[in-house]
């Protein structure tokens, strides 16, 4: 059954990244918006477009029945979920396909069993992934949880069962902490997910956060498209990703590649899908979790294998057998993405509005903007902060590194305070060049992290000297040099 029309369910660069795969295939495109998206490109560019109306998330993007109706209103065969909202929903898997419409992601039984921390590890525990040694058990009175987290002993790490994106986690390094982590790690668990179970596990000190890209098809076959590296983070949510992970072994790097596809296998799953890892200094890892969509990251993927992604999610669900052999998958490079957000980092990362006036466009080869906004729309506080991604190519990691700087000065969003200049300064620190990362870089590293301000000499030292050269490089080729403000005054950054 070949796929004629895809609705996408989401909004923002992820339905202008499946608009776009989509529309290279033959295949139509429906998307939807809110109102207050109206003139965002997902709802400008697309073959047909659906009002959701206005008002609150449950009645626009997470209103799964207005969203079902509107499939079957546009004669959509498919839904792609893209990431967040519904992705990783099962009732919406569920309704999708009960209403006879292809569900572009993998079967609700996955998504429950992947989606439930504690459930997960017990089915992987019968197919001897490595855990890391913790408390996943039923009982979940204070008592037994107590008694559980001494037992493996600190620091441990408190984690909503039904969680993601750090939500319902706490560390706990001693005694005096335990009793009110485990409770707020339960009044979280049941704010954000409607559920307080939570599990405990040993916490591994600066841990590396390495994830795996699976793809998997109807027919038995379970591909890996390597591993990415995204132990920069900041609250838990990753800011910069990278593949190949530096500092790693190919043997080791093929070893925790077999066992995302071991688990690939032992739970038939279907469709793209990723394993996340905690990795310990000394390279011993453990399974995380398993996040059954597409990544946000998933560029960089796309960079250093060159396959598209979301057309293999595409074959996948009309029922093709991926023309993909795992030996014919090779990286070629270094593949970095850094996630643009509106807030400042400065300020507590706090997140920022206001109208973009102008967006930048990178200019060197190999570079990628996925970005969800235009000039002139507004950047407001009811969706995640993200702007967009720049995910830059390179024949090696130093290279990409120097482009991936290089391009955030072109992508500027004027109007609308960024963290550009935050992850310039996370690039360029040596640690990272050197790339000793881990999940606590952000936090480890804060005063080296920090703006320097420039007292008035220096500042005066630097204006001098850059209207010096500027009159200089005049006076070598022969051009008079303007005083008007236009002319010297250039480059502005947000």
């Amino acid at each position: 059954m070949k796929i004629k029309k895809i609705l996408v369910a989401n909004r923002g660069e992820i339905a202008l990244r499946v608009l776009k795969t989509a529309k290279e295939m033959g295949i139509k495109v429906a998307t939807v918006y809110a109102e207050d998206d109206k003139n965002l490109p997902h709802a400008l560019f697309a073959d047909e477009s659906y009002s959701l109306g206005m008002g609150a998330l449950s009645e626009t993007y997470l209103n799964k029945t207005k969203l079902v109706d509107v499939a079957k209103r546009c004669g959509a065969d498919a839904i792609h979920p893209g990431y967040g909202f519904l992705s990783e929903n099962e009732d919406f898997a569920r309704m999708v396909e009960a209403a006879g419409i292809t569900f572009i992601g993998p079967t609700p039984e996955s998504i429950v069993l992947m989606g439930d921390k504690i459930g997960s590890k017990k089915a992987l525990e019968k197919i001897s992934i490595p855990l890391t040694p913790g408390y996943h058990g039923d009982d979940q009175t204070e008592e037994t949880l107590m008694k559980e987290a001494k037992k493996i002993g600190y620091p441990v790490l408190i984690k909503a069962s039904a969680g993601g994106g750090g939500k319902g986690m706490r560390i706990v390094h001693q005694d005096s902490e335990l009793l009110e982590s485990i409770r707020g790690a339960k009044s979280e668990g049941l704010k954000s997910f409607s559920s307080d179970k939570v599990l405990i596990e040993k916490y591994v000190l600066n841990p590396r956060h390495i994830e795996v890209q699976l793809m998997s098809d109807t027919h038995g076959n379970h591909l890996h498209f390597f591993e990415r590296e995204c132990s920069i983070q900041r609250r838990y949510q990753k800011v910069i990703e990278e593949t190949p992970a530096p500092n790693m072994s190919q043997d080791l790097r093929l070893k925790i590649c077999q066992t995302a596809v071991d688990i690939a296998k032992g739970i038939n799953y279907r469709g793209a899908g990723t394993v996340e890892f905690i990795m310990a200094q000394d390279g011993h890892y453990y399974f995380m979790e398993m996040n059954t969509r597409l990544q946000v990251e998933h560029p960089v993927t796309e960079m250093v294998t060159g396959y598209d992604l979301v057309k293999c999610q595409i074959m996948v669900a009309q029922g093709d057998k991926l023309p993909i052999k795992q030996e014919e998958i090779k990286q070629k490079g270094q593949a970095i993405e850094c996630r643009i957000y509106a807030e400042d980092p400065d300020n507590n990362f706090m997140p920022t509005i206001g109208k973009i006036d102008a967006i930048g466009v990178p200019t060197l080869r190999d570079v990628r903007l996925d970005c969800g906004f235009l000039d002139g729309t507004e950047v407001g506080v009811n969706y995640d902060p993200m702007l967009a991604k720049l995910i830059v190519w390179g024949e090696d990691r130093k290279l990409a590194i120097t482009k991936t700087i290089q391009s955030l000065d072109e992508v500027l969003f004027l109007g609308v305070k960024t963290n550009r200049d935050y992850l310039k300064r996370i690039l360029g620190h040596q640690d990272f060049i050197a790339g000793q990362t881990h999940t606590h870089f952000i936090p480890d590293h804060k005063a080296e992290l920090e703006p320097v301000e420039l007292k008035a000499h220096d500042l005066a030292g630097l204006i001098a000297s850059y209207c010096f050269s500027q009159k200089k490089a005049a006076f070598k080729s022969g051009v008079e040099v303007s005083s008007n403000p236009w002319t010297t005054l250039t480059s502005f950054r947000n």
